[in-house]
């Protein structure tokens, strides 16, 4: 870029950021009824229309917060790199059109914007961005935006409003600070890896590897505490305008704490009884019944592995399910309350698998339902998306994806009437269910920089030869 072209910029620039600071309430305001005015019927129902968020984080904790906003009515704008984007829209299984359905689901009801954060025409776009903003997303390591002058202490000036939630390993603060934030590593470190496996008979600590979730459970946890976190900065930010203080502030999350803030009595059993819990197989400590047990395995699938789990922690419960065992020997006052069966564990677990193992999962449920013992079959996801109940529920939506004309895809499906061309995809419904609200997918996760032209220059304002020059120099994406 010239030097005459650089001034030029910042000049417009320097000139849109003041108007932004002298404005900023009435500009909110106005952005919001045009937002909200833009809106479908059903869509202004929602409880976040008119809140504007500005995405900049990647992958899965971040980005999961923004999808939750955006779900809810939120404006979401995502900001990718050009060319690559999220890696998230190439990872795991990937669809016709090279792209993950995954990215469908978790980028679902946001636009896509593609610039180029390493340029500093990148950055003062996303600053201007940020300045239209309620609330910007970011989970980067921590002093990454302060380097790229894009922090609370740069924005904040610009837009005193700016709720700023941001999602790291181990928080903004602390010796853990700058350390990379992975949710694999801090499930480990939160405590949560050492709980889930198999006990040693001898110590009840772990024997062997710890047992992890198959997914990224860490990233998801941090991303739910940071909408929430989000929601209640939103609505304390009146409040807090009215006692003269400035209504923007910062969300710190991590995934350290978030996962820690799941780990139930753990400390104060520890403080209060010097007790360290160790894993418990499928069971869970201090707690029985509650496990999961072998049935017999479905004829057509004699070799895969069927479990029920039943839930008989209560003392009524527990008398119903050992009457319908037939084992009245192991009901009295011996096994009246919990304390006396976490005595009697292995007495009384080994009774109940003796009863499952010789029986279909089908046959458990049905004779323990009866009797009003919680029960339930291990699902898998294809169990899962053909269940009635769920189909009831509306917990699995057909979102459609349409075919861009500007992408190559090989084997898509014909068009759905009045839909042009593409495919749908499933995807779990996001809850809660608000009643009085329709809170269904409006559209599946973007395509790259599909939003450029609406959001750069719609309503950021670059005319064309601006938005032209800025695409040619890398910028922004094409």
């Amino acid at each position: 870029m010239t030097t005459a072209r650089r001034f030029r910029f910042e000049a417009v620039y320097r000139r849109k950021a003041a108007t932004e600071l002298l404005n900023v309430v009435s500009s909110t305001t106005k952005a919001k009824i045009r937002h909200s005015s833009s809106q479908s019927g059903a869509a202004r129902s929602l409880p976040l229309v008119g809140i504007k968020v500005l995405e900049v984080g990647q992958v899965i904790a971040g980005p999961f917060c923004g999808q939750l906003l955006g779900h809810y009515g939120a404006e979401v704008i995502k900001v990718e790199p050009p060319q690559t984007g999220d890696p998230l829209r190439v990872w795991r299984e990937l669809d016709v059109d090279g792209v993950s359905p995954w990215w469908r689901s978790i980028a679902r009801n946001k636009k896509s914007v593609t610039i180029d954060m390493r340029k500093e025409e990148g950055r003062s776009l996303v600053k201007q961005l940020a300045v239209q903003s309620d609330v910007m997303i970011e989970n980067f390591k921590p002093g990454t935006l302060e380097k790229w002058n894009l922090g609370p202490a740069d924005l904040h000036p610009l837009n005193p409003s700016l709720i700023f939630t941001r999602v790291s390993g181990y928080g903004q603060t602390g010796p853990w600070a700058s350390r990379p934030g992975y949710a694999s590593v801090c499930e480990a470190e939160s405590g949560f890896r050492y709980i889930n496996g198999i006990p040693d008979p001898e110590t009840g600590s772990l024997s062997g590897a710890p047992i992890r979730p198959n997914i990224s459970l860490g990233d998801s946890v941090a991303g739910l505490h940071a909408a929430f976190g989000t929601v209640l900065a939103l609505l304390s930010r009146k409040n807090r305008e009215a006692q003269g203080l400035q209504g923007g502030q910062t969300v710190d999350v991590s995934i350290f704490e978030s996962m820690i803030n799941l780990m139930e009595g753990i400390i104060p059993e520890y403080d209060r009884k010097g007790k360290i819990r160790g894993p418990s197989g499928s069971s869970v400590t201090g707690i029985v019944p509650t496990n999961a047990y072998p049935c017999l395995p479905a004829p057509s699938a004699p070799n895969v592995p069927a479990y029920v789990v039943i839930g008989a922690n209560a003392d009524s419960i527990y008398v119903r399910l050992m009457t319908a065992l037939g084992r009245a020997d192991l009901i009295g006052p011996d096994y009246a309350q919990n304390h006396h069966r976490v005595e009697r564990q292995a007495e009384i677990e080994d009774a109940i698998a003796a009863w499952t193992s010789t029986r279909s999962p089908e046959e458990v449920e049905e004779t323990l339902r009866e009797v009003g013992v919680p029960v339930g079959r291990v699902l898998n996801v294809k169990d899962i998306v053909e269940s009635e109940h769920v189909r009831v529920r509306g917990l699995v939506e057909e979102v459609w994806v349409p075919k861009q004309t500007r992408t190559k895809v090989e084997g898509a499906s014909g068009g759905e009437e009045g839909k042009g061309e593409g495919w749908s995809v499933k995807m779990s419904k996001v809850v809660p269910v608000l009643e009085g609200c329709d809170t269904k997918t409006r559209w599946a996760g973007p395509e790259l920089g599909q939003h450029n032209r609406e959001v750069l220059i719609g309503q950021l304002g670059l005319d064309e030869a601006e938005f032209a020059r800025l695409q040619e120099e890398g910028v922004i994406g094409r």
